[in-house]
């Protein structure tokens, strides 16, 4: 069975997305544990923490990944806003490891004019920094691949593979494939011959046993792009060809599939599209 969901509002509680994913029947989910445009938030309440967990535990839901604030870039070439996110990076990872939450997912940063192999290392050093003050945490850090819109790095499977090669605890680190972000960055998917030459290339240089996760977004830009527009399944540039090469192979038919397409607050569409997703999958 595919682990299928979405990213899932927790507005009044942390413990409110279980409640609203289980209505929806999302065996996967991706949220926030604080608001994602502010820096910090109050810590979780105890009994907030107790009933996301209980929740969870009795709910169809496998599979939980938080996603970092937007405001956190790790590779910052101002030193106060370098500082503010490696501070709200560790403040993320302490919340997923007290909700339980095996995955904190983030965007690697973007070099703000300092240079693509500076900001790398300085990418690595900012989670070198927030693992040693996390010793012992079983949350995984989540490198998400990126379209590359303006210095943001991750666009590329080598940026990846060289932030994990100078992270310490080589352990802690996972991938996130995000289908729209990977297109707009020129990978293309859409016939399956493209689909196992991008996906050989993850393997080769990354490894498909760190990819953990799927972002599944159609495109609203076309391939190379570098643009970060995210389109109903099927209603964009990658089309429904290419989500059909990912629900049909067997290398990452475990690997949950999490949407973020553009939603109402009943979050119908996902349902929409999570219907598409299936009616892909071969008999």
């Amino acid at each position: 069975m595919q682990l299928l969901g979405a990213h899932t509002s927790t507005a009044g509680g942390v413990s409110k997305a279980i409640e609203r994913a289980e209505k929806l029947h999302f065996t996967a989910i991706q949220i926030f544990t604080k608001n994602n445009n502010r820096w910090f938030a109050k810590p979780l309440e105890e009994n907030e923490i107790a009933k996301f967990k209980k929740l969870w535990k009795n709910s169809d839901i496998k599979y939980i990944v938080s996603h970092d604030s937007y405001l956190i870039n790790l590779c910052a070439s101002n030193t106060e806003l370098l500082n503010k996110s490696r501070k709200a990076f560790v403040d993320e990872l302490q919340r997923c490891e007290i909700l339980g939450i095996s995955y904190l997912n983030f965007h690697p940063g973007s070099h703000t004019g300092r240079g693509e192999e500076d900001g790398l290392k300085v990418i690595a050093e900012s989670i070198n920094i927030a693992h040693e003050k996390t010793k012992g945490y079983k949350v995984s850090s989540m490198l998400e691949l990126t379209a590359g819109q303006g210095t943001a790095l991750g666009y590329k499977f080598e940026h990846i593979a060289q932030i994990i090669e100078m992270v310490e605890e080589k352990n802690r680190m996972s991938a996130c494939i995000d289908t729209a972000h990977i297109f707009a960055a020129g990978y293309d998917i859409r016939s399956e011959a493209a689909y196992q030459k991008t996906m050989k290339e993850f393997d080769e240089i990354i490894g498909l046993e760190r990819l953990k996760c799927f972002h599944i977004n159609d495109s609203k830009k076309e391939l190379g792009s570098r643009v970060d527009r995210h389109e109903h399944i099927g209603k964009g540039f990658i089309g429904t060809e290419g989500f059909a090469n990912i629900m049909n192979d067997k290398k990452v038919e475990s690997v949950p599939k999490i949407l973020e397409t553009p939603k109402g607050k009943e979050q119908l569409e996902d349902l929409e599209n999570l219907k598409v997703l299936k009616n892909l999958i071969s008999k």
